[in-house]
């Protein structure tokens, strides 16, 4: 059996692959191990329990796991707060918030309804190293924590969650929003009750799409993985801009007043240069992944600000950004991390960042997104392939010299092994994007024919 914790958390079919027992085993065996800080101790010592926050993304299957994971935090002596239906960026705030010794968030992003997700905050709000999921894994399968009496936990719904989450968002703005027609989408998600209610608060014009979660339509049409709508209704209401989240809010991605797609390494961009210009971005350096256009490390450069590049992930981002001390970094797909306000990616934020400067500058989104030039970039996915071998295969890394000494410094090549199928993802970025197919194409056919299955 492989690991059961991936990149971020527990994720599978909800009642098929994540069962309830499951849930419940991973809450005892995560009481176990992450309640045995200085802070649970010094509870313990003045005759307390420690506490955990628990929250969920709308997703119908949240609903038993949330009540399976409750019931082995409390049996196992850790009082819950019931922090219901927010997005994950709330879930890791409240945690440090209140001095909560971890939290824990039922969502599976992005992905379609019919999965679902476990993720664990450990004190303070940050995600949990692989080492510490291992111990955790690992507590699966031995004694649990099975308190009597008055040491069992109880469960209490956190009644001010959303209150607190919304006045942190608002204490980040240092301008207004008037003026501003944002169109929001909230993918049906965490974000429907408290994203339009920020940029609403903050002074913005807000048309809300996206926002009617029946526990079965998240992500399903809407949302950062689905823009068209967006896109559509910004271009149709004449809107400054529109914001797409995902489905536990963690994302953002944007549209400008002509429909145009503002993705996350042009968001980044647009914010770390405001951030530069304002003496706020630490050591003037932006952490990204290896996915990240080139053109944005181009733009940077010419900036003078400093690249730090991470493996796929926000979990990698963070721990760059914990390493270095540094204060923004993201992907991508649109998870941006402001370290200084948050410990892990938050759409919300991030969106009302983006507005704020159209709004402190008095330029248009689309403005603002020249500060880099796209390059156009292929991925292609080659399946069926013994992804194990990619790595020092002399064939393929032949072919691979071979692009990049054609692109010259005009483009770049990144082939990646999948972490959890047999393929092998070939990216490739050029000045066209004629050139990009073509090369890309190339790559997948030496992998295919020497690393075939």
């Amino acid at each position: 059996m492989g690991r059961l914790f991936g990149t971020d958390g527990v994720r599978g079919l909800a009642n098929g692959d994540l069962t309830a027992d499951l849930a419940l085993g991973l809450a005892q065996a995560a009481a176990l191990v992450l309640t045995q800080g200085r802070h649970a101790d010094e509870l313990r010592a003045q005759g307390k329990r420690p506490r955990a926050i628990v929250a969920r993304d709308p997703r119908v299957s949240g609903e038993f796991l949330t009540a399976a994971v409750a019931a082995g935090l409390a049996s196992s002596g850790i009082d819950v707060l019931d922090a219901g239906v927010i997005p994950t960026p709330a879930a890791a705030f409240l945690v440090g918030d209140i001095h909560a010794d971890f939290g824990v968030m039922i969502s599976a992003s992005h992905n379609p309804a019919p999965d679902n997700g476990i993720k664990f905050f450990s004190f303070g709000g940050v995600k949990l190293p692989d080492e510490v999921e291992d111990r955790i894994e690992a507590a699966m399968a031995g004694e649990k924590l099975a308190p009597t009496g008055g040491g069992v936990g109880r469960i209490r719904r956190f009644a001010d969650a959303e209150d607190r989450y919304v006045l942190h968002l608002l204490g980040t703005l240092d301008v207004r929003l008037d003026g501003l027609h944002v169109v929001i989408d909230c993918a049906h998600g965490a974000a429907a009750g408290i994203s339009p209610q920020v940029f609403a608060d903050a002074g913005a014009t807000v048309t809300v799409i996206g926002s009617d979660p029946d526990g079965l339509n998240i992500n399903d049409g809407v949302g950062s993985t689905h823009l068209e709508l967006l896109q559509q209704t910004v271009v149709e209401l004449g809107a400054d801009l529109g914001i797409a989240h995902d489905g536990d809010a963690d994302r953002c991605l944007a549209v400008d007043a002509r429909g145009q797609v503002v993705d996350g390494d042009r968001i980044m961009a647009i914010l770390a240069v405001a951030e530069q210009q304002r003496g706020l971005l630490v050591d003037d350096t932006l952490v990204v992944t290896v996915m990240s256009n080139l053109g944005l490390k181009r733009a940077m450069a010419e900036r003078g600000i400093r690249i730090i590049e991470t493996g796929v992930g926000d979990r990698y981002v963070l721990e760059a950004l914990a390493e270095h001390g540094l204060s923004l970094g993201g992907e991508q797909s649109g998870h941006i991390i402001f370290s200084r306000h948050a410990t892990t990616g938050d759409g919300i934020l991030t969106g009302i960042q983006l507005a704020a400067e159209m709004a402190r500058t008095g330029k248009t989104l689309e403005e603002l997104g020249q500060v880099m030039t796209v390059f156009p970039q292929v991925l292609i996915n080659v399946r069926g392939v013994d992804r194990t071998a990619l790595a020092g295969h002399e064939g393929v890394a032949a072919a691979v010299a071979e692009v990049e000494a054609e692109l010259g410094d005009s483009g770049r090549v990144l082939l990646r092994a999948s972490g959890t199928e047999p393929m092998v993802r070939v990216m490739v970025e050029a000045a066209t994007e004629k050139v990009a197919q073509a090369m890309a194409e190339r790559l997948a056919d030496v992998v295919r024919e020497h690393l075939a299955v």
